[in-house]
């Protein structure tokens, strides 16, 4: 095992991958000559050359379409945007061409393409940049969507997104590039996790915690803060939202029978309500408590520090609503 950190894993999957297939390309704004707003495109230029790591101009929206086009015509490209937020601009080629094109040609053109860059909330970018996308994604169909929240899990995952015959969305956390984890070695052999995989990144007995992406890490930190209190919190990484692990989810659910739901995203039809859904139609005797949401304030996200930390979810917010679906003391937001 290595430890390196979520930016040097997709490093090394974008480079694994570019060596294994050499119809794969990536393209967006400072991937090339910059090594990436983020620098996880570091190296690939010299190693690759610029028809396979192209720098694109400022506009979402263009490079997005020729990415499409790219994968209609039997490419593997790797879109980045700078972060998703910029993505907007992009989402009609997105959802009306990189979504449909195979269910309205009747199977006869995949689109095998992935649209990665980071999401959510960093530090005090202001209501414009600081919004999680996945509920825009994952609402249509046709379009996978990922969120890896540990290194090794982005690793795997953004291999098999790329090997793919279907448009991933692969979000990564932006708070999330500087955190370290250990990943298997690239000399023990091909490491790719299958899409549609939830991860147990905690096992427990009293309580279900299920979240994806940067707040895994703050549902283990709820958890640890139970653990002095007694509560045994079991912290279900779901890693892909479509397809989504519903066996996983019924699993800890039959476990536990109790349920937080904890997300970045804005609580008004989030993921979270699709969640909710799926365990009342699937699991709803197995219920003891309501399930309850943890979510970011429903509000556009302010830039002042302090109101920040306000909208953002958080460990203590979490606690509170374990406790409420165990009928301890304390109540959720």
């Amino acid at each position: 095992m290595q430890t390196i950190t979520y930016r040097e894993a997709l490093n090394q999957a974008l480079d694994e991958e570019m060596e294994r297939d050499d119809t794969v390309f990536l393209m967006g704004e400072e991937v090339a000559e910059y090594d990436g707003a983020y620098k996880v495109s570091k190296g690939l230029l010299e190693k690759f050359g610029d028809r396979r790591v192209v720098d694109s101009p400022i506009a979402e929206l263009g490079f997005a379409g020729l990415g499409v086009g790219a994968a209609m015509g039997g490419l593997r490209p790797v879109i980045e945007f700078m972060t998703f937020n910029f993505s907007i601009l992009a989402l009609d080629q997105v959802i009306n061409s990189a979504a449909k094109t195979f269910y309205m040609t009747g199977g006869q053109i995949p689109v095998p393409m992935v649209f990665r860059g980071p999401t959510g909330a960093a530090l005090q970018l202001s209501a414009q940049h600081s919004q999680a996308c996945e509920t825009w994604y994952v609402h249509a169909p046709g379009i996978k969507l990922v969120t890896p929240g540990t290194p090794a899990d982005a690793k795997g995952l953004l291999k098999a997104a790329i090997r793919d015959n279907d448009p991933v969305a692969f979000m990564e956390g932006e708070l999330l590039y500087n955190v370290k984890g250990e990943v298997p070695d690239v000399d023990d052999g091909d490491f790719v996790i299958p899409l549609g995989k939830a991860d147990v990144k905690r096992e427990g007995s009293d309580v279900s915690i299920i979240t994806h992406g940067k707040m895994v890490h703050v549902a283990l930190q709820a958890a640890k803060k139970l653990e002095k209190d007694g509560v045994d919190a079991e912290v279900l990484d779901l890693r892909s939202l479509r397809p989504l692990d519903v066996e996983a989810i019924l699993a800890t659910v039959h476990k536990t029978n109790r349920v937080v739901y904890l997300e970045e995203g804005w609580p008004y039809a989030g993921i979270g309500a699709q969640i909710a859904a799926t365990i009342q139609e699937e699991a709803f005797d197995y219920l003891d408590a309501p399930i309850l949401r943890v979510t970011q304030a429903d509000v556009p996200m302010p830039y002042a520090k302090n109101l920040e930390q306000m909208a953002k979810p958080d460990a203590d917010r979490v606690v509170r609503a374990c406790n409420r679906v165990l009928y301890r003391n304390g109540s959720a937001d």
